[in-house]
């Protein structure tokens, strides 16, 4: 097998492994997996500004007829579509008797409660106060300054993608009993793609990561990943991506060569709150923005509704297993056991 694995533009994206090496003889990487590089870009993730916002959940989850709700470290949120189309929302009970709105219909852009009728169109009303809220086309965000804190801002920081009328979109969505520091962790430490997940990745060389005096908003604050995406057996698309975290609770994942340059997966953890036993509970919404030069792309486009049933259980498969180890992460945290 060759050492070189930088992905190369050809008229085909595909390469064939010549000698696959077993899952247990591939190359370790503990020693490069540092945890005080890791902990030290977790670090620096979390004292990057949000501006208050939090991702709720997918654009298309907004439907005419119904409302989106959420918690968000506890506070409940509910967000529809007024007449006019334009996102609105606020808290999720009725200010009336505190009926989850959640359960409750839209009509003609109107939230009507169903215990007993009362409407809200999004304006003030009886002690009911709008959130600032932001549909960016793939994902609906929310404000809340009460919770983060923080200076806010008119809008969320959304990553640069690339244009939404020219690439194959996803949303998947998944709960796991951690902080969201557990799961940005886990997306800063690429190193464990191929042994964690081999299912998907092999041949995987981090060829570049920060130091630990990178400054907060250097350029070098990123991870650089030489890895190949597995299709079937020996088959595998070889491709160049970056990891970086251009927020507190948000990774992003770009390939900058190889097939697919420009397309994103961005990975953001949003706090639920407690679960019954106290635990805390984080909401993974990972949205994928595909995108190719390829003549075949356009096609794939138009296959959209039958491909994202695909691509969310591909994200799914992932973070299954990702999301078990932000849980024992968060376990050992809590017990004061984990070595980063």
């Amino acid at each position: 097998m060759s050492t070189d694995h930088r992905p190369r533009r050809g008229r085909l994206p595909l390469r064939l492994r010549r000698h696959a090496v077993p899952w247990e003889r591939q190359r370790p990487t503990w020693r490069a997996a540092r945890p005080a590089v890791i902990a030290a870009a977790l670090k620096r993730a979390e004292a990057r500004p949000s501006g208050n916002w939090y991702v709720l959940g997918a654009s298309t989850d907004v439907r005419p007829t119904r409302p989106l709700s959420g918690t968000v470290a506890g506070a409940e949120v509910v967000v529809w579509r007024d007449a006019r189309g334009r996102l609105v929302g606020g808290p999720g009970a009725c200010p009336h008797l505190g009926a989850p709105l959640a359960d409750s219909p839209v009509r003609c852009g109107t939230l009507v409660c169903h215990w007993h009728g009362l409407a809200l169109d999004g304006a003030p009303f009886a002690g009911w106060e709008p959130l600032p809220v932001h549909d960016d086309g793939v994902l609906v965000w929310v404000r809340l300054d009460t919770v983060g804190q923080e200076a806010p801002t008119p809008a969320p920081l959304v990553p640069a993608r690339p244009p939404r009328a020219t690439a194959l979109t996803s949303v998947w969505r998944g709960v796991g009993t951690c902080e969201p520091e557990d799961v940005v962790a886990n997306r800063l430490d690429p190193w464990h793609g191929a042994w964690f997940h081999p299912y998907s990745f092999v041949d995987l060389t981090v060829v570049e990561a920060p130091g630990q005096s990178t400054p907060p908003d250097g350029d070098g604050d990123r991870f650089v990943v030489d890895v190949s995406f597995r299709l079937t057996g020996r088959l595998v698309v070889p491709v160049r991506a970056e990891f970086t975290a251009p927020g507190p609770r948000t990774v992003v994942m770009r390939i900058t060569e190889g097939e697919g340059t420009g397309s994103v997966v961005e990975s953001h953890a949003t706090p639920l709150g407690p679960d019954p036993h106290g635990r805390p509970r984080t909401a993974v919404v990972e949205a994928v923005l595909a995108t190719s030069d390829r003549p075949g792309f356009p096609l794939a486009r138009r296959l959209a509704p039958a491909l994202r049933p695909l691509m969310r259980a591909a994200a799914g498969r992932l973070w299954r297993d990702d999301l078990a180890y932000a849980e024992r992460r968060a376990r050992l945290r809590a017990r004061g056991l984990f070595p980063g």
